[in-house]
């Protein structure tokens, strides 16, 4: 029997997604930046290695894997490492949120790449998206004392996810996730590792922040919320799929509200009801499936 997936994967996305600035805010104290990714990239492929006993995966062409593995360094280490550097630079989680909230406008320009087609009703939606972002992290910005090298990161960050998103839509938007995971997965481990020996110490402080957030970030974040991703990208339009980010800074609030007794204004929840706004907009109106569990 055939489940329809449609309902659930934005959503469980969105939320595992969300996570990211937490897993970096229990980590951070204790581990530098491609350290961790190394450890995290690491995990992820042992991971993806014990799957393959079990389950056979097919693997693609030699031509295919070079267009994944280019998809992969913009999607995995290029925006993860930008992101993190910016944040032990001294820029707040707030701050990058927004910045990389300008993805779903960035990539709606440059839609046409992959032929597509942004209505004016899209267009009007990516607004109400960034104007509620805005909102929610407008209260935790601090632009004091933020070194220029951090916002350099933070935009190379926001520019490699989009580029990432787009490449990857455009060369190679079918492939076994498993197989597509490990190739992304593997050479940003490597890539990683070369940051780690040559600028960063290679210290982890082993105890129960960073392993949490190591687990976490191994399973369900990268192996879990990347699969949902690939699934989106290959049956959704890309401005569609990276409209869904607009939700990720208020959810992290909500997130941070909970785990963290962080504030949770009245302006945070109507940026939070501007956004949802914004993806409904860009997403009314026919799509594709995304995905089943038969697939």
């Amino acid at each position: 029997m055939t489940v329809k997936l449609d309902g659930l994967i934005a959503p469980l996305f969105v939320l595992i997604w969300s996570t990211g600035f937490v897993i970096a805010r229990l980590a951070m104290p204790y581990v530098e930046p491609a350290t961790f990714l190394f450890w995290r990239f690491s995990g992820v492929l042992l991971a993806m290695a014990c799957l393959s006993v079990v389950w056979r995966i097919s693997w693609p062409s030699w031509s295919q894997c070079k267009h994944i593995a280019i998809a992969g360094i913009l999607l995995q280490f290029g925006y993860l490492l930008g992101v993190w550097f910016a944040v032990r630079l001294g820029m707040t989680a707030g701050l990058a949120a927004i910045i990389v909230g300008l993805q779903p406008i960035l990539t709606a320009w440059f839609a046409a790449w992959v032929s597509e087609k942004v209505t004016g009703r899209q267009w009007i939606g990516l607004g109400f998206g960034f104007v509620g972002v805005a909102l929610v992290v407008a209260e935790k910005i601090g632009f004091a004392h933020i070194p220029l090298l951090s916002y350099v990161l933070a935009f190379a960050a926001l520019l490699s996810i989009t580029f990432g998103t787009l490449y990857q839509k455009k060369f190679c938007p079918v492939f076994d996730l498993r197989a597509g995971s490990s190739i992304q997965f593997g050479v940003s481990a490597v890539l990683c590792f070369i940051c780690m020996y040559y600028f960063e110490s290679g210290v982890m402080v082993w105890n129960p922040s960073v392993i949490g957030a190591l687990l976490w970030a191994i399973f369900p974040l990268s192996i879990g919320s990347i699969s949902l991703l690939f699934m989106m990208i290959r049956k959704g339009a890309a401005t569609k799929v990276t409209s869904l980010l607009y939700l990720t800074p208020p959810t992290t609030a909500a997130i941070a509200w909970l785990w963290f007794d962080e504030p949770f204004t009245a302006m945070m929840a109507l940026g939070l009801l501007l956004t949802m706004t914004g993806v409904v907009l860009v997403n009314r109106g026919k799509t594709s499936p995304i995905a089943t569990i038969a697939e």
